[in-house]
């Protein structure tokens, strides 16, 4: 009985695992304009779709953190291209 109990209570429901994918997809999409856009930029376009299908209340984050995670890879293409590298330089 207690192992019933206990599974039923870790579990989440659907829909707040979909909003929390929700939110994290924009927290890491805005994160990743910061640092590791070559990692957090395609973790928020997975977690933003995966939101988006699960049926998530947050749809307009989802959707948000879908464009930003695009704009990270946008933004590493740009590094690459411009500098050859993958990396932020503010020195001159």
């Amino acid at each position: 009985m207690d192992l019933l109990a206990t599974t039923t209570r870790t579990r989440r429901a659907p829909g707040r695992e979909a909003d929390s994918m929700a939110v994290a997809s924009f927290v890491m999409g805005l994160l990743g304009l910061l640092v590791f856009n070559l990692v957090l930029g395609p973790c928020a376009l997975v977690l933003g779709a995966m939101a988006i299908a699960r049926g998530t209340g947050r749809r307009a984050r989802a959707i948000l953190g879908l464009v930003l995670g695009v704009a990270d890879l946008v933004v590493l293409a740009v590094l690459v291209t411009a500098d050859h590298t993958v990396s932020w330089q503010f020195a001159g």
